[in-house]
């Protein structure tokens, strides 16, 4: 089963079980190259007694490499990533006809299953699987696991995955709505905060209908600050240096919070013009480097730094005590 819940075995076959989940297989390519390069930071002393320790030999690191350059990756159409294989052969669902009908169909599974069908026949999914991948990768980070892969990724396999699976997930965890919210913000950012909001008031409101009260949702409330913070403010950290890429929806006009990198608290102030970040004079340890796109600070304890978002990095001189 992938993470979608909604399928478990393909239809009119009475064993259970799916081949080549998307999401799945790419996170063992994934998982699989990064495990290798673990050990060479190590010296080689290092190294081998850890080798030793956890019984690692040469074979089974050649293997990781191996699965790191050779998991399938099923695709459909016009270049869609398939949820897992098959998937393309399964029927289409009348969505407008399903939310005319009973309003809210978070819970798809069980209204399918109250009119005698199974959902594994159909194209639906409870929450984001294969967008998942969009959500947890940069577009660079994708570009690379998949070149290794020997699968192209284009410049809109971002834009046609996330539209294709959009219209055939019924959102029926409060996560999906985070995961959508998040690859959202680039390319569609109104409505990422439509599903931010959605997100948020999920158990003030009991979206759900009923499950506040069996307790709060803690992975969509701190989903919701994350998504703040990585896709709104654009945080990342390459290379050692804290990057923002801002890009808030219109409906927010600032953005504001504290963060903390490499044990040096940050403030975050961002406008739709400025980015400011600000270093207290107390409690950091030691100089970070931050950046927006190639315009790379250093601030130390005491600094403040303005990025003027609508110029050109490339032409505005690096200052790291403005």
């Amino acid at each position: 089963m992938g993470p979608d819940e909604f399928h478990d075995k393909y239809p009119d076959v009475p064993e259970g079980g799916l081949r080549n989940n998307a999401y799945t297989n790419v996170m063992v390519a994934w998982l699989c190259g990064i495990a290798g390069q673990l050990l060479l930071p190590l010296p080689a002393s290092r190294s081998e007694a850890l080798r030793m320790r956890l019984g690692i030999g040469d074979g089974e690191l050649a293997v990781w490499q191996d699965m790191s350059r050779r998991m399938f990756v099923p695709f459909h159409g016009d270049g869609i990533i398939s949820q897992f294989e098959g998937y393309e052969d399964l029927e289409e669902l009348d969505w407008d006809a399903y939310r005319a009908k009973y309003g809210n169909i978070q819970r798809l599974d069980r209204i399918l299953r109250a009119e005698g069908k199974d959902p594994n026949r159909y194209k639906v999914t409870k929450q984001a699987d294969t967008v998942m991948l969009f959500f947890l990768f940069r577009q660079e980070e994708l570009r690379e696991i998949f070149g290794r892969l020997g699968y192209d990724y284009r410049a809109d396999t971002l834009t046609r995955n996330v539209a294709y699976y959009d219209r055939r997930t019924s959102h029926g965890s409060t996560l999906s709505f985070v995961t959508h919210a998040g690859v959202l913000a680039a390319v569609d950012p109104e409505s990422s905060w439509d599903r931010f909001l959605v997100a948020l008031h999920s158990d003030a409101d009991d979206i759900q209908g009923g499950t506040t009260k069996e307790g709060i949702h803690m992975g969509v409330m701190s989903g919701t600050l994350d998504l703040m913070q990585r896709n709104y403010a654009g945080t990342h950290v390459y290379d050692g240096v804290l990057h923002f890429n801002p890009q808030l929806p219109g409906r927010l006009d600032s953005l504001s919070f504290s963060m903390q990198f490499r044990e040096t608290p940050i403030q975050v102030t961002l406008t739709g013009d400025h980015l400011t970040l600000a270093v207290p004079p107390e409690g950091a340890s030691r100089p970070v480097r931050v950046a927006v796109r190639d315009d790379v600070r250093e601030l130390c304890p005491g600094d403040q730094t303005v990025f003027e978002l609508s110029r050109n990095p490339a032409t505005t001189g690096p200052s790291a005590r403005d």
